[in-house]
């Protein structure tokens, strides 16, 4: 056992993916050790906190009166300070194995045209989670990196990341931001879509876990090979009884076309902002996506018809993120290069 790897034994360092919708922590030299959804559920006249992540995720919209199951981060930025702290403070703690007197140096992805006072949020609830360094990097650039796109050439990179809050649009060359966007329309825009869909369609009212998962199940941006239907069981909203209907990969993709329509045309404005050089290089390339929205059906194939450009899905996209934050740990020098700690 050589002394670098007693050193990699002792090191705390951490990199967290603080999503809109999952968090994914990763540790230095054991890879991803949490990968849960950024929910708490509190219980209102304790004030405990009842349960984190998973479990919490299953008691969105079954919780009793007195406990609330909460979503700390809103579009990609914290919403909820104290639950966000305490969220972390768990995930921290759990990737550590309960130990108490870690202060390990965090490394955090935030999204493009975040604002000085969220920057500072992100950074004050890592440091009262324990942190004893916290270094802010933008979640584009370390999806590429995590994508395995070789952004440290002098070629110009498209990335596209779609999580749960915003879709980060960036094109890297050198190490360096290009052009970054930052809009607020992602995964969480289209559960939202469905929802409002089936009540206007249907008159069939659904929760959110229900919409995630008919977008998983059936939500595609393009016509299909093979069409799809999907029984939905919900609340008709005029006789007030539960009802079951069912619905076609065509309908969704109906009810979705606003939410891609707007990525898609955030994606052509980047092309536009982009230098003639760099413009060659991606031509030749392509856009990488990344994120969990990366997996809705055919986005791929939408975005190439709409471009003209080849497009690709990274190999793990939720993982892309933190992945690529994890790569930081190992690499302080670039991590100064890139980071956008709080000025």
């Amino acid at each position: 056992m050589n002394f670098r790897s007693i050193f990699s034994f002792f090191s705390s360092d951490l990199a967290i993916d603080l999503g809109t919708a999952n968090t994914l922590v990763f540790a230095k030299g054991k890879g991803i050790l949490v990968n849960e959804p950024s929910i708490v559920a509190v219980n209102r006249v304790t004030n405990e906190v009842e349960a984190v992540g998973r479990e919490a995720k299953e008691m969105l919209g079954r919780t009793p009166g007195n406990i609330v199951a909460i979503r700390p981060l809103k579009d990609g930025v914290i919403a909820d300070f104290k639950v966000t702290e305490r969220m972390l403070n768990y995930f921290i703690q759990r990737a550590h194995n309960r130990k108490m007197l870690v202060h390990p140096r965090i490394v955090i992805g935030v999204p493009s045209e975040i604002t000085q006072v969220e920057k500072r949020a992100v950074m004050d609830s890592a440091f009262r989670a324990k942190a004893s360094e916290v270094h802010l990097v933008e979640q584009a650039v370390v999806a590429a990196i995590g994508a395995g796109l070789p952004i440290s050439e002098p070629s110009g990179n498209m990335i596209v990341d779609i999580g749960g809050g915003t879709t980060d649009i960036a094109v890297i060359s050198l190490s360096g931001i290009v052009y970054s966007r930052s809009v607020r329309v992602a995964g969480n825009a289209m559960d939202e879509a469905i929802t409002q869909y089936m009540k206007r369609k249907f008159n069939l009212l659904i929760g959110e876990r229900t919409a995630e998962q008919i977008k998983i199940e059936v939500g595609s941006a393009y016509p299909l090979d093979t069409p799809l239907t999907m029984e939905i069981k919900g609340r008709n909203l005029i006789e007030g009884i539960p009802k079951t209907v069912t619905v076609t990969d065509a309908e969704i993709r109906d009810s979705l076309s606003e939410s891609v329509g707007i990525i898609v045309n955030a994606i052509r404005v980047a092309l536009e902002r982009t230098p003639p050089e760099l413009s060659a290089d991606i031509s030749d390339r392509g856009i990488m996506l990344t994120g969990g929205g990366a997996l809705l059906k055919n986005l791929d194939r939408r975005i190439s018809e709409e471009t003209g450009l080849p497009v690709f899905v990274a190999d793990d996209p939720l993982c892309s993120v933190v992945l690529g934050t994890g790569r930081m740990l190992d690499d302080f020098r670039l991590l100064r290069k890139i980071s956008v700690d709080y000025q």
